[in-house]
């Protein structure tokens, strides 16, 4: 029996007449009773608008609202509080570098380095700076097991590199890339380092020191906080010299009728009503990943990936991405596709059986052009997962060419 899942009602659901076995995590998490029940005791207990108000309410709302940042910033090792900036997601933090740092720093022929398997959030943004400003796109190209050689980390950062965009786990493949190599090469050619955590922070402990990041993203609710909570980390010299990102209420310090003044960090890059609520959340699900524990987490979900890699391998015409040899430096993603079988077909199929998993290019379109595929089928799994869930997930998926007449 799995000592967590007590705390997560939704897995007590059923769905299609069938117990529900979610294995989208790398979507979207569930939530414990832990995060849900914080977030409603904020709502009924102290919401207000944090830093806006002189009364009590609101000063309860913003103790909250910067404790979590205080607790995010102790949590990814953060040296200042003022280097957590909160926005809705990963993909916002990204775009926050992008347009900030990216449009004002970058510059013509400059060269930007990143895998081409990267998640669209850390590809788009870095193709509109390029075109903005003349600079160059430098794809880093994986091997068969999904891993990123030397060779191409090597070569593709070069002197000409100014800015160097990464996922620290890839979401179609997996795999874990090696940061911190990476950053140091990017670093001795006088590069800044992005780093996209929204696929390893749920799942691993990161410090962004250790990383060598200089701006790091994530998102809560992949590690079981609300939607529409993230994070960005910055170096504060870096986010010192950036403009900021929007503008509005709360970012200021000073508004005249032809000119205005901001705010120091963090409040330049907060423009606006906060998510208060999220931002409780995210620290109540810290809080309980924490009390779990980042070694107990890594060891149920290599135990989970293993179990479904050797599981899947036994099964006709199943086609696993990024190989299954290297297991140490994955973490429980598997992208993957059915012989004849359109990956949408499949996790239809699985869904009658009350199995979820994702189907299409997971924002991932280049790395699928590079893998010479549309789409593929992909079971996430997280820690309040079982066997039981990959045992029902691998014998759903035994029948789904039956049942499209391609035989087994």
């Amino acid at each position: 029996m799995n000592p967590w899942a007590k705390d997560f009602p939704i897995l007590n659901q059923t769905m299609n007449g069938k117990r529900l076995v979610y294995l989208d995590n790398a979507a979207t998490s569930q939530r414990p009773l832990q995060v849900i029940h914080a977030v409603d005791e904020f709502y009924r207990t102290q919401n207000a608008n944090p830093h806006r108000g002189l009364y009590e309410l609101s000063v309860q709302a913003t103790q909250r609202y910067e404790g979590a940042r205080s607790t995010i910033a102790k949590f990814i090792g953060a040296k200042k509080d003022c280097e957590v900036i909160f926005t809705r997601n990963a993909s916002e933090a990204l775009n926050l570098v992008a347009y900030s740092y990216g449009l004002t720093f970058l510059k013509k022929d400059d060269e930007i380095a990143l895998p081409v398997s990267e998640h669209h959030s850390n590809l788009v943004p870095w193709q509109m700076v390029a075109k903005a400003k003349g600079a160059k796109l430098v794809y880093l190209y994986p091997d068969a097991e999904g891993h990123l050689p030397e060779k191409e980390i090597n070569s593709k950062i070069t002197e000409k590199t100014k800015l160097v965009a990464i996922a620290h786990v890839s979401n179609v493949l997996g795999s874990v890339y090696p940061v911190r190599k990476i950053a140091d090469k990017a670093h001795s050619v006088g590069a800044v380092v992005v780093v996209d955590c929204a696929q390893s922070i749920p799942h691993m402990r990161v410090d962004v020191q250790e990383l060598g990041a200089d701006f790091m993203a994530f998102s809560g609710h992949k590690m079981m906080a609300p939607m529409g909570i993230g994070v960005l980390y910055g170096r504060e010299e870096l986010l010192n010299k950036m403009p900021p990102f929007l503008r509005g209420g709360e970012m200021i310090e000073y508004v005249h009728e032809q000119d205005a003044t901001f705010a120091p960090l963090p409040e330049k890059f907060e423009a606006g009503t906060q998510n208060a609520g999220g931002a409780v959340g995210l620290e109540a699900a810290v809080r309980y990943l924490e009390g779990i524990g980042y070694e107990r987490i890594h060891r149920t979900e290599r135990e989970l990936l293993n179990y479904a890699l050797d599981g899947l391998a036994e099964i006709p015409h199943v086609t696993v991405y990024g190989g299954t040899k290297n297991r140490e430096n994955r973490c429980g993603v598997i992208s993957f596709n059915v012989d004849g079988v359109h990956p949408h077909d499949v996790a239809s199929i699985l869904d009658a059986g009350g199995v979820a998993i994702r189907a299409g290019h997971h924002c991932a379109q280049p790395m699928m052009e590079y893998l010479k595929i549309n789409a593929t089928c992909r079971a996430s799994f997280y820690f309040y997962n079982t066997k039981d869930d990959v045992d029902v997930f691998l014998e759903n998926l035994k029948k789904v060419r039956g049942w499209l007449g391609l035989g087994t």
